[in-house]
C-alpha cells in the first residue's frame, strides 16, 4: 500500500473519519506536510480548517528522526529513547531547540499574518500529520490542543508505526490510522510523492 501524494492520503484518511461529520468538526493540519492531508480530509468531513504550529526537534545527522518536538504556547516533548540511542548532548539539543523555536515564530508570522487561530474550547478537534514515525509532533499537537478545552481530540494520520499510535493514544481521544505497517522506515516511504511544501502551498490552502 501507498499513497499517490498527501492529497490522496488525505482522502483515505478522511474516509475513516465520516464519523465526525456531524460534529462540525475543526481540522488542524501541522505545517508544513500535515496541511494539504487536513484540507482534503476536510473536503471530505467538513467543519473548519486551520493550522497548529509544532516543530520536530531531528536528530541533526537524521531530521527525519525525531528526538522531541515544540508546540505553540511553549509546550516541549522529548523522546528518551532516541536521545539514549543517539548519545546527543543537552547542549546539542538546547542549541537545536533554539534554532527550532526561532523557525517556529517565523511560520507563525508567515502561514497566520495577522489572523487569529480558530478557538478550539468546545469543537471536535481533529489533528493532521502526513504520518507518524515516533509520534513527537503529533503528541505535542495534542498537548497544545489540550490546553485550549477543546470536547474531543482526535489524532489522525495515513500512516505510523505502531509504536506512535500507542504513543499518541495516552493524550488523544481518538486514535485513527489506515495504514500501520509492520516496519515504517521512513513516513516518505509511503508516499509515491513526498515533496517538501513550501510557504506559498501552504498558504494557499489555506486560503
Amino acid at each position: 500500500m501507498m499513497y499517490t501524494d498527501r492529497a490522496s492520503a488525505g482522502r483515505a484518511l478522511g474516509a475513516r473519519l465520516e464519523h465526525l461529520r456531524d460534529s462540525n468538526p475543526l481540522v488542524l493540519g501541522l505545517p508544513r506536510g500535515g496541511v494539504p492531508v487536513a484540507a482534503a480530509v476536510r473536503a471530505v468531513i467538513g467543519g473548519d480548517l486551520d493550522i497548529l504550529l509544532v516543530r520536530k526537534l531531528g536528530v541533526p545527522w537524521q531530521p527525519e528522526l525525531a528526538m522531541g518536538a515544540l508546540g505553540e504556547d511553549g509546550v516541549r516533548v522529548l523522546n528518551p529513547d532516541v536521545l539514549s540511542h543517539t548519545g546527543i548532548s543537552p547542549q546539542q539539543v538546547a542549541s537545536i531547540e533554539d534554532d527550532e523555536r526561532a523557525e517556529l515564530e517565523r511560520r507563525k508570522q508567515v502561514l497566520r499574518g495577522g489572523a487569529r487561530r480558530i478557538p478550539l474550547e468546545g469543537r471536535t478537534v481533529v489533528i493532521v500529520d502526513d504520518g507518524m514515525a515516533t509520534g513527537a509532533t503529533v503528541l505535542v499537537a495534542c498537548r497544545v490542543a489540550r490546553l485550549h478545552q477543546p470536547t474531543r481530540i482526535v489524532a489522525a494520520v495515513p500512516v505510523s508505526s505502531a509504536e506512535a499510535v500507542q504513543r499518541v493514544a495516552d493524550d488523544a481521544d481518538e486514535v485513527v490510522c489506515p495504514w500501520v505497517p509492520r516496519s515504517l522506515g521512513g513516513v516518505g516511504t509511503a508516499y509515491h510523492d513526498f515533496h517538501q511544501l513550501n510557504d506559498d502551498e501552504v498558504t494557499a490552502l489555506l486560503c
